[in-house]
Parts: C-alpha cells; structure tokens; sequence
C-alpha cells in the first residue's frame, strides 16, 4: 500500500489525500512540474506538497483523481462538467501534457452542446459554479460568459422581452427546442415565468448575468429587470443562508439594490406608486445600499408622499436601532422632501393631505416607549403652520405620549407641548388639555388664554358679570335671525389678568392650580349662560317673528334684552 500512495496533496490547507506519484503525475503537467522542481525526494514523502485556492476545494481534486485513477474514464454531468473544466484547468490536465485522453478536452466536448441543453440543466450547470466562481468567471475558456450567453437566450427565446442582447444567441439553432424550457409557473406572465427559477443562484451570478443583459448599474433602463431583481432581493434563499453563514455575498447584494434601484429612479412615479415606492425601500434597505441610491429613492418617496397611507409609512426600524419600533427618521426625511418640493401656495391642498397623514402617524409612534421626544417633535414640526387646519390630532397624539411616558419631568411635558398651536386648539380639545392632570398648568393657562376670543362670542352679558367685576367691550351687530335687533358682540378680557396672576404664581403650584380650576369653573358657566341665552332668543325668534324685541338697558347704559 505504501509503494501506491507515496504522496501526499495537502489541498487548501483542509484535507489531505494519499495519492500515487506516477499516476497523478501522468495525466497532471502542473503536479509532474512541481514534483520534478522538488530536489529532496525524502521531504516530499515526509510533508507532500501544498496546493492552495484549487476550484472546488478537495471534491474538487477528488474527482480529478477519480479521472486519473480510471485511466481516462469519468462520466460527465451538468451538475459536474464545471467542476471538472475548472479543475482540469488548473492541475494542466490539457492536451499540451501529452496524455490521452486529457480531462479538458472532454469537458469542452460536453460544454460545446450547450444550447441544446434544457432551461433547468442551465441552471443546474450555474449552480455548481458557487464555491468555485471567481475562478470559472476568469477562466481563458469564458465558461461563465458562455452560460449567460446561453441562459438570456433561452429567456429572450421564450419572452416578449427586448432587453436581451447576447453574441452569442446568433450562434444557437433556431430550432433549438422550445419544450426545453420548465416553466415554474404556467401561470406566470410571458415576462416574468423565469423570475422564480433564478432566485436559487447566488447574487455574484445574478450579478453577472445583469453585465451580460447590458443593465447593471446605473444603465439600468429595463422595467422588467428591475422588477426581477426586486423579487430576487425580496424572495432569494440564498440571502438567509449567507447571512447566517457569513458577509461574503453582501457586497453582491448591494450592487444588485443599487441596480435595482437606479432602474426604479429612472422609470420614476410612471410605473411605481408611492406605495410602490416604500415597498422597494423595504425590501432594498437590508442590503448596504449606497448613499446616492438612498437619496434618490427618498426624494421620488418624498415627492409622492401625499399619496401615501399610514399604513405606508409604518415601516420597521433596521436593526431595532434605539429600541424604537419604526423608522422616525426616515419619516421626517420624507417629510422635509415633500415639504421642500411643495412650499407654493398651489400646493396647499397636497400640504393639508400630508398634515392630517402626519397627525395619525403621530398617534400611531406615540405608545413606543422607546421613542425620544426629540424624534416625536422632529415629526410633529416637520411641517409648515398652515399644513394643519386643527391641531387635535397632534394634542391627542401628545396625550398618548404623555400617558406612555409616565416619567417625564414637567420641563420635558412643557417642552413636547411646544409643538402645539394653541389658536388651531377646538374648544373640547383646549377643555380636555386644561382637565388633563399631564399636562403642565403653564401650558393649560396659556392654551385657555389663547380660546379667549372663542369662550364667549355673540352672548348679551348678564348681571352676574358686572356682579362679579368682570369688564367687556361691545360693538354692535346685526343680527341675521331677528331684523331691526342689535346683538353685542362681547369679549372677554379678563383671562390677560389670569395669565398674568399665573405668571406672578408661578412659584407656587398651588396656586396656580387653583387659578387653573377657577378658569375651568368660568369656561362651565359660560357654556351654561350661552345655552340659556340660545334658547332665549329662539323663544322670541317663535313669537313675534314681525315686531323687533323691546331693548332695556341696565345701570351702565348698556342694552339687555327682555
């Protein structure tokens, strides 16, 4: 046994194979050089000799060996002929080494029939290539361009598809038969059937096969190629197991997301809505995507935001980066876009969209107890003043934050309410702010002060005003119910002196409580004298709808009806 293994392969520094010298030696030029180049016979029997970076590794040189061991004899496959060519290749097993038959020859003699092969054996034959790829792809024989060449003419052959040039589908027969091709899906549409077959290759594949249809990079015009790739990206195995495995395939996966990506910039809002948009931002954000393919995607996202849905816009935070459930930042990306390309006053209408949009996605990020109140006000005043007709939406999503956040100092409540313009505040919403026990009192005084105009409108006042030292101006009016009638139109004034005394109180939060629940006390009473003073008038109003009702006036010379 020692006379027939007198040496030994070291292959990749892995596995280690006992071989005869004369046998190998006959059919392998490389390995007949290296060993005559050996001068002392004894250390090649004792350490044998090394061979690094052989394609395939050691099942690779094994099946080399088996060619070698069976005098020439080998049956080639399309899940082996690759394997073989490659390693027929590097250990010089050619026609230039003087044996016969020689592993080279055979494997092109195999490879010469490959545009009568099926569409399934042209994948299978692309698949084997993966561990040994950097080497079939630089190869003198061109083995990997001549399998594109082959898979793109099969496709353009069964396909409405134009994008397809290759030098060599002029060469293939024209009745290379069409049943070769094992469809997926019969249902599929004629230019999307081989999108599932290709998602088993691994991306420097895919990759290269983008080179070969003239669409990598940024010459991607092709509407189908894009949305291929975008499937790959979101539906390839192969993406789960690298990453579990290790990064090698990631730097193939972004330069297939920037491809995609600049097919996507370039057909624009033509053939992708917003949600269309979004979508491929999820699917392409995971896979190292640059900078400037990035921005481009946001700022189309951007331009469209007003056709977007909450839904939409709920998308996941990568990573869990801070904990957070959604991607905030991205959001107000979109936002300043949209709010950049918009700012005429044509686009007010697109600007309202986008404001009640935000108020309800505000709503929904206001539970995470995660999100920072520099994130929630980065939404809540990425948009201009008039963008919102009504501020309750961004004070219930407030509200939601506060009771989520039950921690907050009252310096950090007072700083999230800054967001809030307390003139777009309904009456109810300013109401709910003033009993709310998470809201600052300095914020509920001011949020009342602010309703001041709107706590009384068109009331006659009464005697309990003057009786408790209260001071109005009047202006007459005309009333559109009763003809010949004069209304006053009263203003309250005395909340200005209530802010003040806040002011002066603020020290004590007692008493500015107290001066809290007295301003509630007066908002009550009024809406109790405004009901009593509707029903009045509708009373007259049903009476004497022809004679003008009789004014008197009180001590101040001001008119009262009775």
């Amino acid at each position: 046994m020692a006379e027939l293994c007198d040496l030994q392969v070291h292959v990749n520094s892995h596995h280690t194979f006992f071989v005869n010298e004369d046998i190998i030696s006959k059919f392998s030029g490389k390995l007949r050089r290296i060993i005559k180049q050996e001068k002392r016979r004894i250390q090649i029997r004792n350490s044998g000799i090394e061979i690094v970076d052989f394609p395939g590794g050691p099942y690779g040189f094994e099946l080399a060996s088996r060619f070698c061991y069976n005098r020439g004899r080998i049956t080639i496959t399309v899940s082996n002929v690759s394997l073989l060519h490659c390693s027929a290749l590097f250990l010089g097993m050619t026609q230039k080494n003087g044996a016969s038959p020689n592993l080279f020859e055979k494997t092109q003699d195999f490879l010469q029939s490959m545009f009568y092969w099926s569409w399934n054996d042209v994948i299978t034959c692309l698949k084997s290539c993966e561990s040994f790829f950097s080497y079939a792809e630089s190869s003198p024989s061109d083995l990997i361009q001549k399998l594109m060449n082959s898979l793109s003419a099969k496709i353009a052959q069964n396909s409405d598809v134009n994008l397809i040039t290759s030098s060599y589908s002029s060469s293939s027969s024209p009745d290379t038969p069409a049943s070769g091709i094992t469809r997926s899906n019969s249902n599929s549409s004629k230019k999307t059937w081989w999108f599932n077959d290709l998602t088993i290759l691994p991306p420097q594949i895919i990759e290269s096969l983008v080179k070969t249809l003239g669409g990598y990079g940024s010459d991607n015009n092709s509407l189908v190629l894009t949305r291929f790739l975008l499937h790959y990206l979101k539906s390839s195995p192969v993406k789960k197991t690298q990453k579990k495995s290790s990064s090698s395939g990631d730097g193939y996966f972004g330069n297939i997301a920037d491809t995609a990506v600049h097919g996507v910039i370039w057909m624009g809002k033509s053939s992708f809505s917003c949600r269309g948009l979004l979508s491929v931002l999820r699917v392409v954000s995971g896979f190292g995507l640059s900078r400037e393919c990035r921005f481009g995607l946001e700022r189309l996202i951007g331009g469209a935001l007003d056709e977007a849905t909450l839904d939409d816009l709920l998308v996941s935070s990568s990573c869990g980066v801070g904990g957070v459930v959604y991607d905030v930042n991205l959001v107000v990306r979109l936002i300043r876009v949209f709010v950049h390309e918009n700012t005429s006053n044509k686009e007010v209408v697109k600007m309202k969209k986008v404001g009640r949009l935000v108020d309800k996605y505000l709503g929904e990020i206001a539970p995470d107890h995660n999100l920072k109140i520099a994130k929630f006000l980065g939404v809540a005043e990425s948009l201009p003043d008039f963008a919102r007709d009504c501020f309750d939406g961004v004070y219930r999503a407030i509200d939601t934050y506060l009771q989520s956040h039950p921690t907050l100092s009252v310096d950090e409540r007072s700083r999230i309410c800054r967001c809030l313009n307390y003139e777009k505040l309904s009456l109810e919403a300013c109401k709910d702010l003033a009993r709310s026990p998470r809201i600052p009192p300095r914020i509920a005084v001011q949020a009342l002060a602010s309703q001041h105009p709107l706590i009384i409108t068109n009331l006659p006042p009464t005697e309990t005003d003057f009786d408790q030292n209260y001071y109005y101006e009047t202006t007459p009016t005309f009333s559109p119910l009763i003809s010949n009638s004069i209304h006053k139109e009263v203003v309250y004034k005395r909340v200005n002196s209530y802010l003040e005394e806040g002011e002066e109180e603020d020290k004590n939060e007692e008493d500015t409580k107290l001066n809290l629940q007295r301003m509630q006390w007066r908002v009550v009473e009024l809406e109790r004298e405004c009901r009593e003073m509707k029903g009045k008038m509708s009373r007259i109003v049903k009476n004497n709808t022809t004679d003008p009702p009789r004014v008197s006036y009180n001590y101040r010379g001001l008119p009262r009806l009775c």
